[in-house]
């Protein structure tokens, strides 16, 4: 029983390895995810989208732990096993077809008869998605899986409120040197208005968020401040003395934009008091642009004088009132 007990031991050691070049070797096998033996490694697979170089693997060789572990991809888009001679070329395979070129390889190298290989990618680098400007927790992001621009916006936590109208999304030009930029109006984007403005992401893709531009409201106003300019279609006076509360009283029938045109300052009059009355259409603003509304001081002191006579009118009746 010992002897019959050593010699089964041999035959299977030996069904490992390379036999004489006479014995026909078996297809290479891809071992399940169902297997227990690579269950563990299997369940930290985060995709099996194509990889790429940069991309981590984890490559399990049944009863060859010294082929088991991580490998990463070179910028060759290869990955060289111990023992090898070769790169075996992995990029663009899903994590089974590299399993399948593993296998291969190994037999190739008559390394292993009937080698049974998994794969798993622990962490996919060549997939990378970078989101950056007015969001809250600018990222790089990893496009695995249907990773469209709304997912991406959400994992850098939404948009901060700075945000502009807009986000720009820029990609390769597969074969060429050119990009592809592609402008998202946010509005109709966060709206659902358009589902084909959610595009999908790829891997190299950037999406910015630009700020907003601003205007500046000053003079005889509420609120006077910087207003970002948050609508596609730009902002008008109207809209800005909205946003700045509305003007105070005495304020002048006339208002003033100042605007900075190839580097000089430019007075544009504007007929504020025909537009309040509708009797003149509204005014575009520009990023930049410095809204004036000036105060009338000769309505201020018009008002205040008559303010002094009412006030002396009533101290002087009072005091007949009493005398009397």
């Amino acid at each position: 029983m010992r002897s019959w007990g050593i010699l089964v031991l041999v035959t299977t050691t030996c069904g490992c390895f390379a036999q004489a070049p006479t014995q026909t070797a078996t297809p290479p096998r891809v071992m399940s995810a169902d297997d227990p033996t690579v269950s563990s490694i299997w369940s930290n697979n985060i995709g099996n989208e194509p990889v790429g170089p940069g991309d981590l693997l984890y490559i399990t060789v049944s009863g060859s732990p010294e082929f088991s572990r991580s490998y990463r991809v070179g910028e060759d888009g290869s990955i060289v096993l111990p023992m090898g001679h070769n790169n075996v070329q992995v990029s663009g395979l899903t994590p089974e077809k590299v399993a399948n070129a593993v296998a291969a390889d190994l037999q190739d190298e008559k390394i292993l008869v009937s080698p049974i290989v998994s794969t798993a990618v622990l962490d996919y680098r060549s997939r990378q998605v970078t989101v950056a400007g007015a969001v809250k927790v600018p990222a790089v992001l990893q496009a695995v899986g249907n990773l469209t621009v709304l997912d991406a916006l959400s994992k850098c936590q939404g948009l901060a409120p700075e945000a502009g109208p807009v986000a720009i999304v820029t990609r390769s030009v597969a074969g060429s040197t050119e990009k592809q930029v592609t402008t998202i109006p946010l509005k109709e984007l966060m709206g659902g208005v358009s589902p084909e403005l959610n595009l999908a992401l790829h891997g190299g893709d950037d999406v910015r968020v630009p700020e907003a531009p601003k205007v500046f409201i000053v003079g005889n106003v509420k609120m006077p401040g910087i207003y970002p300019i948050t609508e596609a279609g730009g902002t008008t006076v109207l809209k800005a003395l909205a946003q700045s509360q509305g003007q105070l009283t005495f304020t002048t029938k006339d208002a003033y934009i100042y605007r900075n045109i190839d580097g000089h300052r430019n007075e544009i009059e504007v007929p504020l008091r025909k537009i309040l009355h509708r009797s003149a259409p509204d005014v575009a603003l520009l990023a930049n642009d410095v809204l004036y509304v000036p105060e009338s001081s000769k309505l201020h002191l018009t008002a205040t004088v008559l303010d002094h006579m009412t006030s002396f009118g009533s101290e002087v009746g009072s005091g007949l009132i009493i005398w009397h």
